[in-house]
């Protein structure tokens, strides 16, 4: 069951008007390779929601971890990753089929959002040396 709620934020409060924004709880993104499916379509974009702590738990449970420790972050991003391209039946099996880069990418990704509450990384120019914060949920170059 998939449900989006959204609450106002305490420390995203408007000072002039009093006003909250509500709490964002779902965030897209753009795979740096994409998820290739049985028919060889690429799928790129998709949609991570926040993480639980009943999706933290429930795959401790899971014989597969119980097994292999490294098998938890393949069942914990596919509890929260709703959609990728047009496939919406995310499972593990999905998640496993990812590239290597794609997986890393995505669990940094949950990093980001639950942790850190935010997408925004801090990166240099390899060229000039400036510094600067670039949104990794997949905006395309020039949009804000």
């Amino acid at each position: 069951m998939r449900r989006t709620v959204q609450f106002p934020a305490p420390s995203e409060r408007d000072g002039a008007t009093g006003r909250s924004e509500p709490l964002r709880t779902e965030f897209t993104f753009e795979l740096p390779r994409g998820y290739v499916d049985e028919s060889g379509t690429v799928h790129r974009s998709g949609v991570m929601r926040l993480a639980t702590a009943r999706d933290e738990l429930v795959p401790l449970r899971d014989d597969r971890v119980r097994e292999n420790s490294a098998y938890l972050s393949v069942v914990l991003i596919s509890r929260v990753v709703t959609r990728i391209g047009t496939v919406e039946d995310i499972h593990p099996g999905v998640i496993e089929d990812l590239f290597a880069s794609d997986l890393a990418f995505l669990q940094d990704f949950y990093r980001r959002i639950n942790a850190e509450g935010h997408t925004r990384a801090a990166v240099t120019c390899p060229s000039c040396d400036e510094e600067f914060a670039v949104d990794l949920a997949g905006g395309r170059l020039g949009e804000s």
